[in-house]
């Protein structure tokens, strides 16, 4: 799809003049090369660049207008919810202070003023990253036709005038207070929304989702209909800063502990330093996060404790030591003796991993957060990362960026940390969605988190690790092996919608909006011209980028092609078709496919032209004991039926004819081979569970060996006692 015709689908008609002209910018590039022989003069781009300045002006001052009239609206509708709920609450109290109490009906035009204006920040948000876009995809086309670099001089006026660099998380925060106020008649769930620290050992149920930025505020917008925003110190006003999480993960140069979570090994452990908010923040907490396998009956888990700022160093040299950073603690006994002695052992154990094993700084990670929960709830909490970044800390490559100290101080919380060497710093293209739940055995989440989740907006990603793609990315000279959502970074993740009521969305009538968690507005990608395709383990849309111009289709990787659903050129083709596929189902199953030629699922090898030199991509693999169990089980199965076997070739050997003779001698040879072939195939299959080989562990070739000698045993016996008589 061309970028033109995306911008025309997409766009929102309320504003649809104030969209930059893009099919105009493109004619008058092309034709002022076609009109000037194909030559490209200084009078030409003087033009040109004055029709951007045009097109930018009138971009930028939309969207200053509308920020203004938003804001405006957010500023006018707190008054009006806070007089409702202040009216309410005086009438609850004492009913005869209040001659018109507020209604039902009060609370029903408040909640539909406040989704008017979610719908108007939607809207700018989308408006915005278009016509950001729409500049960029300009610059690019006339950079390109008239071999000249305009990019660096325009990208100034972009900054200028940076329309596209509106943060609208302090909208959503104001929105979020309020929609939950009306949502909940004034009556918002209270609890404690400190931002964990009174949360030591805590287990939930997680999965991780991707979110395109062009889809990253209607998300937040929708989850604010069900979820409020979780504000950590609801006394101040919100500032972006507080929204920033900071985390130092450690390692050392064989990289261990990279390894052991990227192979999701038994016992495997992260150690990490984290704060919140900027460089000034004095409380640290010191994390360790264990992975634990399903079949130890254990849940993953992680557990923490906090720190001085200024003791940190102290503590990772040893100088500092466990019983000192509680003994103030102990003292106080604000905290049971119990709990102090968890946290003194939890202390003591990962500062002995960190000077037995040498771990240091390796990696930083640096993302700004809004997380949603209900007040002391946590059934269910949403989290959005956004500007995720990941910044080297190491000192590999001889270069120590700590200088000695536990963090580097050169950056801060200052995203995009244009100061930082394009080597030092990996800057995540998507934000990270985490759904934790906590839910009772056997209890379905919430529905809209079901619908939410497959909905167009997010893609799966299981198991991604903020520290395993860093470490992929920035120290790729000291890991040979790589997570397999690596290799691929390029593909668009953006799908078309399969529920086309599923988002935002305007009523039909004007001035009024509806947020129901279901619809959206404006144009979007077509389903007929977006494909997707899926490798073992995650799914990767490999849907047409409307950004990229010269991409016109896709191929589907993988194809259902079952021999049921199969036609053939004849009624009796077909017929066949269909028996075989009855056959299939019954008795294996109905599972071909039809595949891309060239295309496998070893993800080693279909990526392999991605693939750095030397590096594989890890596949985790889970190994219970129980399938080595199972082997051991159906070696022992095979053992009985060669001792079987066996045994009827001594009786026969012993107390047989002639003809006997020659059948004990066949019944003796497939004894022979079903005792050597069952070893070798238990002895292979040990190496390949423990190797974790993602192999054919099911044996085709034994059985109908087995079949075939105990056959020509038996046919030979009744040969020769034939020959006899």
């Amino acid at each position: 799809m061309k970028f033109g015709e995306h911008l025309r689908k997409a766009l929102i008609k309320d504003y649809s003049f104030y969209y930059i002209s893009y099919d105009d910018l493109k004619h008058q590039l092309k034709k002022g090369l076609k009109d000037n022989d194909y030559e490209w003069s200084n009078e030409l781009e003087e033009e040109f660049l004055n029709s951007l300045e045009v097109e930018l002006d009138k971009v930028y001052s939309f969207t200053k207008v509308k920020n203004t009239e938003v804001n405006r609206r957010i500023k006018e509708s707190e008054k009006f919810v806070y007089e409702v709920v202040d009216g309410l609450h005086k009438y609850q109290a004492d009913p005869s202070s209040v001659k018109n109490p507020p209604q039902e009906q009060d609370f029903e035009e408040l909640e539909e003023e406040v989704s008017d204006i979610i719908a108007d920040v939607h809207d700018l948000a989308k408006f915005t990253r278009l016509n950001y876009t729409g500049f960029q995809k300009i610059i690019k086309k006339h950079d390109k036709i008239t071999k000249s670099n305009l990019k660096p001089i325009f990208q100034a006026r972009l900054n200028a005038k940076a329309f596209y660099k509106d943060n609208y998380d302090n909208l959503i925060v104001k929105l979020s207070k309020l929609y939950d106020l009306v949502r909940t008649r004034g009556n918002p769930v209270q609890g404690d929304s400190s931002a964990g620290g009174s949360q030591q050992n805590f287990v939930r149920q997680t999965t991780k989702y991707w979110v395109h930025p062009d889809n990253i505020t209607e998300l937040k917008l929708i989850i604010l209909k069900h979820l409020p925003v979780l504000v950590f110190n609801a006394d101040k006003e919100f500032e972006p800063e507080d929204s920033a999480i900071t985390s130092i993960y450690f390692d050392n140069k064989e990289m261990d502990l990279y390894y052991g979570r990227l192979r999701k090994d038994e016992g495997a452990e992260a150690i990490r330093l984290r704060w919140y908010g900027g460089m000034k923040s004095e409380q640290i907490f010191v994390e360790r996060k264990t992975h634990r396998e399903d079949w130890t009956g254990e849940k993953s888990v992680k557990a923490r404790f906090g720190l001085k700022e200024k003791k940190v160093n102290s503590f990772l040299t040893g100088d500092f030591t466990a019983e000192q950073a509680f003994e103030k603690a102990r003292r106080e006994g604000k905290k049971s003796v119990q709990e102090i002695d968890n946290l003194e052992r939890l202390a003591k154990e990962v500062q002995y991993r960190i000077l037995k094993e040498k771990y240091r700084p390796v990696m930083r990670s640096f993302y700004n957060r809004t997380a949603f929960q209900l007040p002391g709830d946590a059934r269910v909490r949403i989290s959005l990362d956004t500007e995720l970044s990941m910044v080297r800390e190491d000192d590999f490559d001889g270069y120590d960026r700590t200088h000695g100290n536990w963090r580097r101080m050169d950056i801060g919380v200052d995203y995009p940390f244009s100061q930082l060497p394009e080597k030092d710093i990996c800057r995540f293209p998507y934000a990270v969605l985490e759904v934790k739940l906590q839910t009772q055995l056997g209890q379905e989440p919430p529905v809209w988190i079901r619908e939410l989740i497959q909905s167009h907006l997010v893609e799966a990603v299981p198991k991604f690790s903020k520290f395993i793609h860093g470490g992929a990315s920035l120290l790729t000279d000291f890991v040979d092996l790589l997570p397999f959502w690596h290799t691929q970074m390029d593909v668009d993740i953006r799908k078309p919608k399969l529920q086309q009521e599923y988002g935002i969305q305007r009523q039909l009538h004007p001035h009024h909006h509806i947020l129901n968690g279901t619809s959206t507005s404006g144009g979007e990608f077509d389903e007929e011209e977006l494909t997707g395709s899926s490798y073992t383990g995650v799914h990767f849309s490999n849907d047409i980028n409307p950004l990229e111009e010269d991409l016109e289709e896709t191929t589907p990787l993988l194809l259902p092609n079952t021999y049921t659903n199969r036609t053939g050129d004849s009624p009796v083709v077909t017929f066949f078709y269909h028996l075989y596929g009855k056959f299939l189902y019954y008795f294996n199953d109905d599972r071909t496919f039809t595949v891309k030629p060239g295309i496998n699922f070893d993800l080693n090898t279909t990526f392999k032209d991605k693939l750095p030199k030397g590096k594989t991509i890890a596949i985790p693999i889970r190994i219970e004991p129980k399938v080595y169990f199972a082997n051991e089980r159906t070696f022992l199965s095979w053992l009985s039926i060669g001792m079987i076997l066996g045994a009827t070739a001594t009786a026969l050997l012993n107390y047989g004819t002639r003809s006997s003779l020659t059948a004990s001698i066949g019944f003796f040879i497939t004894a022979l081979f079903t005792l050597t072939y069952s070893t070798y195939r238990y002895l292979w299959r040990v190496v390949m569970i423990r190797e974790k080989n993602a192999v054919q562990y099911a044996d085709k070739f034994g059985p109908n060996m087995i079949s075939l000698f105990i056959f020509l045993a038996t046919f030979t016996t009744f040969l020769f006692k034939f020959l006899e008589n």
